[in-house]
């Protein structure tokens, strides 16, 4: 209400003008990254004049979202800027929220073209621009694969459990807890993510190229299948995979030396490798393995910046998002707050420090986004539903596909109709 005034009172005060005083920008994040966005905006401030407000969202996803489309739905001016997943960014870009990037002159040239093509580009306009990346990839211990004569990771999914059953057995004579394999595989949004990536490396997904649902293929239904046997078959995976594993709980068994292989997203590598962390110089990270005669997949992450189709402050809001994707932030954004950046350019050259650098470009410029339908989040809420049916030997692998792919299906045909 206070800032309701305010905005009024600045109007009354400044005549005609309809514009608000202040831009504004919308993002979620720990202490630590608001810090960072305080410290970004001022930045900007002081080198354009323009002046800038923080709108805080939830640090949960599912919170951000509805923030941000109660906005949007409301055709409301705030935020004028607004930093999207990129699962959400279908939904927003096919309801019209979003303005067409390309009229003010913002160069894709610096982004990795795949994600730009994947998840950016609607009706041949540009609606987001990637300002941090991520992908699935695979930890393991390099300390455990030489003591037990493993030359380095698995390239396939077979060679992975041949592994982990294997050192997982001698490695339970002192450490009763130690797993081969852990991955998220509770019901939410990170089993997607992981399925996705099980699926495409054996020649599988969910959609085709059509924008048609093919849930219930025979490649889907093989992937699923040994994505269970990994829990109750092989007995590499922990029973509580399709119960609690979400990415720190994951995280947390690897990191206290508890697991072999760990799936999950780059942003493990920086707990890992603090000076107290037991895996500290223990591990490396790279590509996750496929399917025999298959090709490797790793799940497309990551946030999105774009201006509401409400703002009023359009110019502006395109001169701040080239200011928060120019060289000079991205590269802080890696190095104060270790997010991938969405430039490839940071990735090489002069940008490179690290040879982690150089794989996360590989792994990043051949990622596999979630659908982009404008219904996915119904589409991500059946998926978790049988997929984790499917984990817990609730349903058969080819039931729960089936099922998924009728409900998908229906959801399909009430969008179009």
């Amino acid at each position: 209400m206070i800032r309701i005034c305010i905005l009024i009172l600045a109007f009354i005060l400044t005549g005609c003008s309809s514009k608000k005083p202040e831009l504004t920008f919308m993002i979620g994040g720990t202490a630590n990254e608001f810090s960072f966005w305080e410290k970004t905006i001022a930045d900007f401030t002081e080198k354009t004049g323009i002046s800038v407000e923080l709108l805080r969202s939830a640090t949960q996803t599912e919170q951000r979202k509805q923030q941000i489309l109660i906005a949007l739905r409301g055709k409301q001016p705030d935020p004028d800027i607004v930093v999207m997943d990129i699962a959400w960014i279908g939904q927003m870009a096919r309801s019209g929220w979003l303005k067409d990037l390309f009229q003010y002159q913002i160069d894709t040239s610096a982004f990795f073209s795949n994600i730009i093509t994947l998840a950016d580009i609607y009706n041949s306009g540009l609606i987001g621009v990637p300002l941090y990346v991520d992908a699935g990839i695979l930890y393991y211990r390099t300390d455990l694969l030489a003591k037990y004569g493993y030359d380095g990771p698995p390239d396939t999914w077979d060679a992975l459990v041949s592994m982990a059953k294997d050192i997982q057995e001698k490695e339970r004579v002192q450490n009763p807890d130690f797993w081969g394999f852990v991955w998220q595989g509770a019901q939410y949004e990170g089993l997607v993510c992981t399925a996705l990536e099980f699926f495409v490396s054996a020649g599988g997904g969910f959609f085709d190229s059509k924008g048609n649902p093919r849930i219930n293929s025979r490649a889907n239904t093989a992937a699923l299948g040994f994505m269970r046997d990994c829990i109750h078959t092989y007995g590499i995976s922990p029973p509580n995979t399709y119960t609690d594993m979400k990415e720190e709980e994951v995280r947390l068994v690897f990191h206290n030396s508890n697991a072999l292989f760990e799936r999950n997203w780059p942003y493990a590598a920086k707990l890992h490798d603090t000076p107290e962390a037991p895996v500290n110089g223990k591990y490396a990270f790279g590509v996750l393995p496929h399917f025999k005669g298959h090709l490797s997949a790793s799940a497309l992450g990551g946030w999105h910046a774009g201006i509401s189709a409400y703002s009023d402050r359009t110019e502006d809001a395109a001169e701040f998002i080239k200011f928060i994707t120019s060289r000079k932030v991205q590269q802080e954004l890696l190095t104060e707050l270790g997010h991938n950046p969405g430039r490839k350019d940071i990735y090489s050259g002069a940008g490179a420090k690290t040879e982690r650098l150089a794989s996360l470009k590989d792994i990043f410029s051949s990622a596999v986004p979630r659908p982009t339908v404008p219904y996915y989040s119904q589409v991500s809420q059946v998926l978790q539903k049988y997929l984790n049916a499917g984990l817990a030997n609730s349903m058969e692998p080819s039931r729960a596909l089936s099922e998924a792919q009728k409900e998908i299906e229906r959801i399909k045909q009430d969008y179009e109709n």
